[in-house]
């Protein structure tokens, strides 16, 4: 990843480089982290890598999806071609990253509000036990959100997210369509005008939940 929109604790993201010693105090490990991530946004910015965070980038022209593998919350295999057929918004996340929680209740609404219209996927980074995942989830009330695992970052990789959240939207011929790097509101009226074209047929469902 070339940056990170959000950074996590050691156990749950890839390790930091060889120049980190195991005999670095907490201060000066934290410290010496705050500073390499300093430096890759400089150096992503010198670049001219504008951060466009909570927007909508149009992917130009539309990409098919990989076919990367992940699994449901029980195990089960999955790839992105299992919901051909429907628009899907891919969301990338891990309990460790704040910006993640902070917008997954709208991702809910968002669910609640298309339901058999739109998916939307919540695909846990996290390297830690389905079951941790799961408890957490449960205990931020989420109602309608299908969760998903990719401990090993494969659809992360083949997505080519850069950071987390990450949200990727699908259209219903499996097509990479566009994407949202950083937390969004997703049931805002801004964004669901966003989502419509995708969304064939369902002006009126969108209409009533922008209101």
């Amino acid at each position: 990843m070339r940056r990170m929109i959000a950074a996590g604790p050691a156990a749950n993201r890839p390790p930091p480089s060889g120049f980190l010693s195991a005999s670095l105090s907490r201060s000066a490990l934290l410290a010496t982290v705050a500073l390499a991530l300093l430096v890759l946004f400089g150096a992503a910015t010198a670049a001219g890598d504008n951060i466009r965070l909570g927007e909508f980038i149009p992917a130009t022209p539309p990409q098919p999806a990989p076919e990367a593998g992940f699994t449901d919350i029980d195990g089960k295999p999955v790839t992105l071609a299992d919901f051909v057929g429907k628009p899907v918004v891919v969301n990338l996340w891990a309990t460790w990253c704040q910006p993640c929680l902070k917008e997954m209740p709208s991702l809910d609404r968002l669910q609640q509000v298309l339901d058999g219209k739109l998916v939307v996927a919540a695909v846990s980074e996290d390297r830690g036990a389905a079951q941790k995942v799961a408890e957490f989830v449960t205990g931020m009330g989420l109602k309608k959100l299908a969760v998903y695992l990719d401990p090993k970052s494969n659809l992360g990789h083949a997505l080519g997210v850069r950071g987390l959240p990450t949200s990727i939207v699908i259209d219903k011929q499996g097509r990479v369509v566009g994407r949202v790097e950083g937390a969004a509101e997703w049931d805002t009226p801004a964004m669901l005008a966003v989502l419509k074209p995708f969304v064939a047929g369902d002006a009126a469902t969108l209409k009533d939940a922008a209101r």
